[in-house]
């Protein structure tokens, strides 16, 4: 039966398929913004960045033309030349000499030093009042022709960048030189326009390196700062640049120039979070409201669906219930709307049509009975006829223990079959009739072996009369007694919580999945006068009895035969409508 879906199903359905197209229209204006904004931002940051650094390659550039204007100046190139000649006033020269570095230096924006350095003489002259007349020089280390960053024991720390130029200027050591005009300039003034810089433009921004270099404002993040040099150590960058980093489970924009004059990267760094936070704030309103929509739409759908659905499934249920043939079925629910009077209306029809099936049943199942006590007077006379001549034939081969065991089984057996006047008795019963039974079999048929395992505490439970013998009897005639390699039946008991099972299993022909489907189907059919008192009338008298999940099935067996499975509930005392002697024939 194909499925069909119910109302709630198809509202739900449809409410899905309107918001859908409105997410996705949404989502893909969203994306294409978002990448527009990002775009811009992004190149506005990096020229930002950019005019930044041209600024202070500027400043940079034109501390490097000081030693250029050093070299020029006539005071200078007087003092060079005379400052060994014997009437010449050196320390004069010298004191105008350094009170012309110190106003060249104090001229520049940037904090620096100006020195003269004579190799000749050993002669060190500054604006720095701590470099200035010292005889402590690097005099045979290499010239530093570009930008050389370095760090000083009197800088406390604080790095700083040089700059030199020599007379000759093919010279490549100070000592190889007349004289050395030296620029230098610290760090801090990097450090006051990354301060500068932060203020005005919320960020990070810091100078790096290939060395591991590093400049940093003076508030930085040294966490994230590091997590980027380390990146970036090794690597070879272009002259500008943007990236996008994870750091700490949190995407960075990493902006990057660099500088002409000095060869360092300035970089900067911005949360990428944080750029996208106008976009981020309306797309979450956004869905909040598609939320809320989406919410009242299931609710409104919840509503229809207890209100109206409900109702009809529970009816519907109910309805195919007793089509099934279980006319106990009654709705227990409160639609506490119109549904109600068709709740109870239907209610009270299912019970009168229950009382009224109830009663024609119980006829049926009286009359039955009635047949089946008629029946235990003349039961299986076939069989009496074979127990008989095994005797006589057991006799007359003086076999008097089979003779003997073949007549006592047969007496048990024939003295509770025909007690008709006791129809409910306990599973122990029950068993000691299975066992002669067994016993009778196994003298006729030798190669029969069985074995019966229940439970103790299961022998007390009550049952119909004979309704165990008919399942072992069809083992014995359909199954083994039809196959050559059958020769075992196996009586098993056991319990649950709320249940009693004893399982029939033989290892017989069995059946195919054919014949199994058509035995089960014969268990579940209407009663009819074509049907006898054999199986059917196990099923339906331990349903009618014990109520629903009571009765007989059967499933194929683990060696190949048939099982049978009879399942009634436990603890309860049957009484059945022939139980007492009045029904006697």
């Amino acid at each position: 039966m194909p499925y069909k879906l119910n109302i709630f199903s198809k509202i739900l359905i449809m409410l899905v398929l309107l918001l859908i197209p409105i997410v996705l229209l949404y989502s893909y204006t969203n994306r294409i913004t978002n990448n527009v904004v990002q775009d811009q931002i992004q190149s506005s940051n990096l020229n930002q960045l950019s005019f930044f650094m041209h600024q202070l390659d500027t400043d940079v550039e034109r501390l490097a033309m000081s030693p250029v204007i050093l070299g020029s100046d006539p005071y200078m190139r007087e003092y060079i030349n005379r400052s060994d000649s014997p009437d010449y006033d050196v320390l004069k020269e010298q004191s105008r000499i350094i009170q012309k570095l110190s106003l060249q230096s104090v001229s520049s924006g940037w904090v620096n030093e100006l020195t003269v350095a004579i190799p000749r003489g050993k002669q060190v002259l500054s604006s720095s009042i701590f470099v200035n007349g010292t005889d402590v020089w690097p005099w045979h280390r290499a010239i530093q022709r570009t930008w050389t960053y370095e760090e000083r024991e009197s800088d406390k720390g604080v790095g700083s960048f040089i700059r030199e130029i020599s007379e000759p200027i093919r010279a490549q050591t100070m000592d190889q030189a007349n004289v050395l005009y030296q620029v230098r300039f610290s760090v801090q003034n990097m450090v006051q326009l990354l301060d500068v810089y932060k203020q005005d433009k919320r960020s990070d921004p810091f100078f790096v390196n290939g060395q591991k270099g590093l400049i940093v404002n003076s508030s930085s993040n040294s966490l994230i700062i590091n997590a980027i040099r380390e990146q970036f150590t090794g690597e070879s960058l272009p002259s500008s640049g943007q990236v996008q980093l994870v750091i700490d489970r949190q995407q960075y924009l990493i902006s990057y120039v660099k500088s002409a004059q000095l060869g360092w990267y300035l970089m900067d760094y911005v949360p990428v979070q944080k750029i996208l936070s106008p976009i981020t704030m309306t797309r979450k309103l956004f869905y909040i409201s598609i939320g809320l929509l989406l919410v009242m739409s299931v609710l409104a759908s919840f509503m229809l669906y207890r209100n109206v659905q409900i109702p009809i499934g529970k009816m519907i249920q109910s309805v195919q219930k007793v089509k099934r043939g279980d006319l106990s079925a009654r709705i227990d629910y409160k639609a506490k709307n119109e549904f109600d009077f068709l709740i109870q209306r239907f209610n009270e029809m299912a019970a009168q049509m229950q009382v009224l099936v109830e009663d024609v049943y119980a006829e049926k199942i009286r009359s039955r009975e009635a047949t089946l006590k008629q029946l235990q007077s003349q039961i299986h006379p076939h069989f009496l006829y074979n127990s008989l001549f095994f005797i006589i034939n057991s006799a007359e081969m003086e076999d008097k223990e089979s003779v003997v065991a073949m007549a006592q089984n047969l007496a048990e057996f024939y003295r509770y079959t025909t007690r008709v006047e006791k129809q409910s008795v306990t599973l122990g019963d029950e068993l000691d009739l299975v066992g002669h039974y067994l016993n009778i079999q196994h003298l006729r048929i030798h190669r029969l072996k069985y074995d019966i395992s229940v439970p103790e505490q299961m022998l007390s439970e009550w049952v119909p009369r004979l309704i165990l013998q008919p399942l072992v009897e069809n083992a014995i005639v359909h199954g083994i007694e039809r196959s050559a390699e059958g020769d075992r039946i196996v009586i098993t008991g056991e319990q649950d919580e709320d249940w009693n099972r004893i399982i029939v299993e033989d290892n017989g022909a069995g059946l195919d999945e054919f014949g199994l489907t058509q035995l089960l189907q014969q268990l579940y059919s209407p009663m009819t006068d074509d049907i006898g008192c054999g199986t059917w009338n196990v099923h339906h008298r331990l349903y009618y009895q014990f109520g629903e999940g009571s009765g007989l099935t059967f499933y194929p067996g683990e060696q190949g035969g048939l099982k049978a499975v009879l399942t009634w509930k436990r603890g309860t005392q049957i009484n059945l409508p022939a139980a007492s002697g009045e029904n006697k024939l």
